[in-house]
Parts: structure tokens; sequence; C-alpha cells
């Protein structure tokens, strides 16, 4: 009895020390959920990642609100062409405390006191003003398409900006797959160097040779984690992602592009380039501009209305024979001609104006011409360079080959054995590192010529 008793005591003070270690546990679980959960992987194409990041970019957004901006000031230019009214009522009460004049024997006695009401309501309208206002809803309309053409030009550098992101992400993504497979390669070549320093065959130098080149390998991966953990939070914000999500990329299949001559990219930049398109704009800006400032010398007219109501009572309802509402209706012609001479050197700065459009245009083709010509170049020498670089890893390989069954005969040594395993691992890095650039340095070249988002 007292054994069973012992028993049941042991069992409670058990519950009541594992208790609380178990609602820990389940607490610690809990808590640990919303991390496991925030930290997602995602696997995302290209068109993906420039759809999302369209929708979700600010700098677009801004960019439209600069339209709308635009929009409202030509709105803006178009009521100044509109008539001009005012309404207006008020009370004045005048006292007269001397209100006695003397004149000579005769003398005039006025209130001590006097009240007045006086509303006016006006109706102004310009019939000619020298075409100014035209001409100011015209340069406003300009702007307005030069601002929806900034709109197309950020889009072109936010897509850009999206799709060099993704292409160094898989850079270095590729890279940790080549980085893996060299590091299963190495494990199997110390086994085997271990296998054959037991068996007396290497010495514990060839060992340490291939071990050393599995700690250069993992500083190597060490890097490209870091690099991709960069690139992979920046991708997320260009996205509009959690910042926790883990991109992934699946093999990129690049279609074999025929590369036209450099005249054709040139002649396509020409045609396709915003900037042409703003400075079509900005000339005509300039021209309206200089329309505007000519205007001062011509005379305006203009067309009035207004209705007036003088009460000079003191009850301030109307009552018949207290007040008078005269109206009055005006045309009015009217020219500052001291613009004659003083207005001669505002046209010539606008004319000035008109020819800075001409030389920036002239600026900015020599800068684009510049541009698609180093892109043109970047993008055919990096297929020259995947060319090569195949080359070499066919030599690489074939040169590793022969160096293991040397070195599985005793014939070379575990210096040559783990140098043909690097020239391999190298060229494998290189090739994918090149394939990336070749198919980055083909937007580039697209974005050059206007074509990226076409």
């Amino acid at each position: 009895m007292t054994t069973q008793n012992n028993k049941t005591n042991h069992l409670k003070l058990l519950k009541q020390v594992l208790r609380p270690i178990l609602r820990g546990s389940i607490a610690l679980i809990v808590l640990n959920l919303p991390f496991a959960a925030s930290a997602q992987d995602r696997t995302i194409t290209l068109d993906e990642a420039i759809k999302l990041g369209l929708e979700n970019s600010k700098t677009l957004k801004l960019s439209n609100s600069k339209v709308e901006q635009a929009v409202s000031q030509y709105n803006q230019a178009k009521d100044e062409a509109l008539p001009t009214g005012k309404v207006s009522y008020g009370y004045n009460r005048a006292q007269i405390p001397a209100n006695r004049l003397a004149l000579g024997s005769e003398s005039i006695n006025l209130p001590s006191h006097a009240d007045a009401y006086l509303g006016i309501l006006s109706l102004n309208q310009t019939i000619f003003g020298g075409n100014k206002l035209k001409y100011a809803r015209q340069s406003t309309d300009l702007l307005t398409q030069v601002s929806r053409l900034d709109v197309e030009n950020d889009k072109d550098e936010v897509v850009y900006d999206i799709i060099s992101s993704y292409y160094n992400l898989y850079k270095v993504l590729q890279s940790k797959k080549v980085v893996a497979q060299n590091l299963a390669t190495v494990d199997v070549q110390i086994k085997q160097a271990q296998r054959f320093f037991e068996q007396g065959l290497v010495t514990k130098n060839d060992v340490l040779r291939f071990q050393l080149q599995r700690s250069n390998i993992e500083v190597n991966g060490v890097d490209l984690e870091t690099n991709r953990r960069i690139i992979n939070y920046n991708l997320n914000v260009l996205l509009g992602l959690p910042e926790g999500t883990q991109l992934n990329i699946d093999q990129i299949t690049e279609a074999d592009r025929q590369v036209s001559p450099l005249t054709a990219y040139l002649d396509t930049a020409m045609a396709a380039r915003p900037e042409f398109k703003q400075f079509a704009l900005r000339s005509r800006v300039a021209e309206t501009n200089t329309k505007s400032v000519k205007a001062n010398n011509l005379p305006t007219v203009g067309a009035s209305a207004a209705a007036y109501y003088v009460d000079v009572s003191a009850n301030p309802i109307p009552k018949s024979g207290n007040f008078i509402t005269p109206i009055s209706v005006g045309l009015t012609v009217s020219w500052n001609f001291s613009s004659l001479w003083t207005n001669k050197n505002k046209v010539t700065e606008a004319k000035i104006q008109e020819q800075q459009v001409e030389i920036n245009k002239g600026i900015t083709t020599d800068r684009i011409k510049n541009e698609v010509n180093q892109s043109y170049q970047s993008y055919t020498q990096a297929l020259e360079k995947v060319k090569l670089l195949q080359t070499s890893i066919d030599q690489a390989g074939e040169n590793n080959k022969i160096l293991e069954s040397k070195y599985k005969s005793n014939i070379a040594s575990a210096t040559d054995r783990a140098d043909a395993e690097t020239l391999l691992y190298q060229a494998q890095i290189n090739l994918e590192l090149a394939k990336a650039d070749a198919g980055l340095a083909y937007y580039t070249l697209l974005k050059s010529t206007g074509k990226i988002n076409k």
C-alpha cells in the first residue's frame, strides 16, 4: 500500500514538473510560427517580375502624379479664358460732428450722420488679348504631353532595373549551384585521397591539397550567399513583395537572337526613344512662348458689364424711392505701346531658348548614338565570350578527365589533379556568368533603342 502511494506521489510530482516545460515548448512553437511563415520561397519568371514591378513602382506613381498635375495646369490655362465675375455688398455710416457750414450771411446745416448701402455686380470678359491665352493653353497642353513621355521614360528605367536585378540574382544562384556541384566532386576526391593515403599511395600533403581546395570553394559560397541576400532583398523592394520572400529563378532559356547591323539599332533609337519625341514637343513649346512674348506688342479688347445698388436710407430693406440701380455696359480697347521698345529683349531671349532646345537635341542625339553603339558592342562581345567559354569548358573537362585517370594510376600528382578540378570549376562559373551577362546585354541594347517595353 505504501509503495502504491509512493508511485502516485511520484506521478503527481512528475506532472507538476513537466507541465510548465510543456507549456513553454508549445509557446515557443506558436511564437515561431509567424517567423517560419514569413520566410516563403517563390519561383518567379521575368515577365511576372516586370508586371509586379510596374504595378508597385513608387517612381511610376510619382510620374503619373506629375502628369495629373500637368493636366490640372492645362485646365487652369483654359479657365483663364472664362469671364470673371465679382459681387460685393457693403454698408457705410458717416458721422458729421461739425455739420454747419457758414457761407457769408447764409449757412448750410448738414445732417449729423449719413447711412449708405452699396452693392456691385460686375462681369468682365477679354475678347482679344493678343492671343496670349491661346498660347498659354497650347504651351501647357504640350508640356502635358512631355510629362506623359516622362512616364514612358521612367517606365523604361524601372523595367531595366528589374531585369538587371533579376539577371544578377540568376547569376548568383547559378554560381551557387556550381559551387554545390564542385563541393560534391571535391568530397569524392577527398575520400579517394584518404583511401590512397591509407594504402600508402599518396602523401598527407596530397590529402590536404584537396581539403584546401574545398575550403576555398566554401569561402566562395559564403560570398555568393551574402550577395544573394542583398540582391534578393533589393528585388523584393522593387517588386513590392514581403522582405522575407526568398526568390528562386528557373533556368533562363535565351532564344537565339539574330544580331542586326549597328545602323538598324541606331535608326530604331532615333525613331523610338522618348527623348526625341520630347524635344519635338519642347521645340513647339519654345516657339509658342516666343509668340506669346511678341503678343505683348498687340492691343487688348475687353467687354464689361456692371450693376450697382445704392441705398442711402438707414433701413437695409429696399424701399421705393430710397435707392437707385445704375447699370453700365462697356467696351475697352487698350494698348501699352511702350512694349514696342521694352519688349525687344524679351523676344530675343525667347528666340535664344528656341536655339538652346535645338542645341540640346544635338547633344542628346550624340549621347544616345554613343549609348547604342556601346550597348551593341557589349552585346556582340558577350555573345562571342559565351562561344569561347563553351570551348574552354570542353577543354577543361577533357583535361580534368585525363588528370583524373592519371591520378588514379598514380601518374599525376594531387596538385595537378586539384588544379584540373579548379580550372573546370572556374570555367563552369564563367560560362554561367557569361550567359547571364549576354542576356542582360541584350536588354541593355533594347533599352538604348527605346524598345525595352515594346
